[in-house]
């Protein structure tokens, strides 16, 4: 992620549905007018659709603060806050997150220490909202495809298995079918051309799970899919399906 000034906008589709496209003009077309010295970036869904449209700021060597429920008419003063007068905008500011080295802000608390994520720990979301997803260097900064070259430099396909296996991992379509044995079954299936699908076309009503991780993390997808061919007898081919409804 960039370590220098930036500025991350929610752009998922729940930011965008809450006008998000707006608050990213505006943003951009007040860097440029002032000449403020930062990268506009945009951002999945962190999780607090409610709370859209999202801005972040993070300033050189400060914490990352979040502000909720942005409108265009208060950019501005978002902005001349963090590049002109050096602090933060009360008004909206939800939460800090303050990575090593990087000095706090007075008056607002810290992003995980808020009631809404306190009790969450995040495994799946964890990029979501955070990186740019349209980055890969965004992706390699937070680990990214680790896990893969973990497993094509030091395991065999049975290996794999046997990991997922022993994980407990399971499908989160309903039926809860363990992982593991899926994988399993077409590693031993016979047969010269094998695939992987990843289904992401959620039917049950409300369920956006897979829309957000893909918006918000794809080079997770990605990944996981790579690594899936691997364990089920190097698949050469990986198709993504995808309901309509997402733009």
């Amino acid at each position: 992620m960039d370590k220098s000034s930036a500025i991350y906008i929610g752009m998922a589709t729940c930011g965008l549905a809450s006008g998000a496209r707006k608050i990213h003009d505006e943003v951009v077309r007040l860097v440029a007018e002032k000449g403020y010295p930062v990268t506009v970036h945009p951002t999945g869904c962190v999780g607090m659709c409610h709370n859209e449209p999202l801005l972040e700021i993070q300033m050189e060597g400060r914490a990352r603060v979040t502000y909720r429920q942005v409108t265009v008419e208060s950019v501005e003063s978002i902005l001349k806050a963090h590049f002109v007068d050096q602090t933060i905008f009360p008004d909206l500011a939800f939460g800090q997150s303050v990575e090593e080295g990087a000095r706090p802000y007075e008056g607002v608390s810290a992003f995980n220490d808020t009631d809404y994520f306190r009790k969450q720990n995040k495994i799946v979301s964890r990029r979501c909202g955070v990186i740019d997803p349209s980055s890969i260097e965004d992706y390699l900064a937070t680990n990214g495809y680790k896990a893969l070259e973990t497993v094509l430099k030091t395991m065999t396909p049975e290996q794999v298995v046997e990991v997922v296996t022993r994980s407990g991992l399971r499908g989160r379509g309903g039926a809860g079918f363990p992982t593991g044995l899926k994988w399993k079954f077409t590693y031993q299936s016979q047969g010269d051309e094998k695939y992987v699908v990843c289904n992401a076309d959620e039917r049950d009503p409300g369920a956006f799970m897979d829309r957000s991780v893909l918006e918000g993390d794809p080079h997770s997808v990605l990944e996981g899919m790579t690594i899936a061919a691997f364990a089920i007898g190097h698949a050469q081919k990986g198709y993504h399906l995808l309901p309509g409804r997402i733009p």
